[in-house]
């Protein structure tokens, strides 16, 4: 059965330090724990979408070094099909993460093997891409394997724009929807509009990235939820307000529940809906992946 969801994207180790604070620049802080979890957007948006009953599939790559079966322990636990992951000489992709008692984090991605998922690697999974009903893209992979998974899709394309990388406007225009928070999406607003000086309203950011022809935007604002808008209009989603533990990982799941729920049928702000409630539940825990919730998990619910 083709998969109703299909990642391109990237696979990583995360190495993930606790600390108080975050160091200031120029200063070295004592940290308090150190652990390795699998990791990547690519991977981390497959597990989240396929924990929600998605039928998934991953295209992608590992390393030839030992971290490869620890990038994907949770993918195989979580059902995700691995079929289409590519092993290639080198490092498994690298993510250097570090987590403040506030729960904000700061990461560095080395991309290792990532860096090999370019067009000619992407085309070798051609089938499965054309069969997807949602194919699902980030910006940790390089511009050419997005550009031809792009070419490829016939079915819904969900390009989550983070980090922002230059890409032909042609292959951002296909994005429906469109996923990035504020910093992202001015950012884009500027590459496909240049000299056009960014808002400050989030309401406005989201108009204008619809106004370049992009048929569907969704802007995610942390703990205030997300602004979705398509033809159907612009709409504001709020978020349930819950205790943040750790919040590396929570736009990959909030991008996993929306993808899930998009190939199953749903509109976009329903699908925001479900999106945000996913995003809340995964920063209550640490770490990302086995942060997710799955169909049996008790979403928080947002207040009145």
């Amino acid at each position: 059965m083709p998969s109703q969801v299909v990642v391109v994207g990237s696979i990583n180790v995360d190495q993930v330090i606790r600390v108080n604070r975050h160091p200031r620049p120029g200063e070295t802080l004592i940290g308090r724990s150190l652990v390795l979890l699998p990791g990547g957007k690519g991977a981390n948006q497959a597990v989240a979408a396929a924990r929600l009953g998605a039928a998934v599939a991953l295209v992608g790559a590992v390393g030839s070094d030992g971290l490869a079966g620890d990038a994907t322990a949770l993918l195989a636990g979580a059902g995700v099909d691995l079929s289409a992951v590519q092993q290639v000489p080198g490092p498994t992709g690298l993510a250097l993460i570090t987590v403040a008692d506030d729960g904000e984090n700061t990461i560095v991605v080395v991309p290792g093997a990532n860096a090999a998922l370019d067009a000619p690697a992407v085309g070798r999974s051609a089938d499965v891409i054309a069969a997807a009903a949602v194919l699902v893209l980030q910006g940790e992979i390089a511009a050419a394997g997005i550009a031809a998974a792009v070419q490829l899709a016939a079915g819904r394309v969900v390009l989550n724009l983070a980090p922002v990388i230059e890409l032909d406007p042609a292959v951002i225009l296909r994005a429906d929807p469109l996923v990035v928070n504020e910093h992202e999406a001015a950012l884009v607003l500027s590459a496909l509009r240049p000299g056009v000086e960014p808002s400050n309203a989030d309401r406005e950011l989201v108009a204008r990235l619809r106004e370049c022809g992009i048929p569907s935007v969704v802007l995610t604002r942390g703990a205030l939820g997300a602004i979705c808008a398509d033809d159907g209009g612009i709409e504001e989603v709020p978020a349930p307000a819950v205790p943040a533990v750790d919040t590396s990982g929570a736009g990959d799941a909030f991008v996993g529940a929306l993808s899930a729920r998009l190939a199953a049928g749903a509109t976009l702000p329903e699908a925001v809906r479900l999106a945000v409630r996913v995003g809340a539940f995964a920063v209550q825990s640490e770490g990302t992946q086995a942060s997710y919730p799955t169909l049996d998990d008790q979403l928080p619910e947002v207040a009145g």
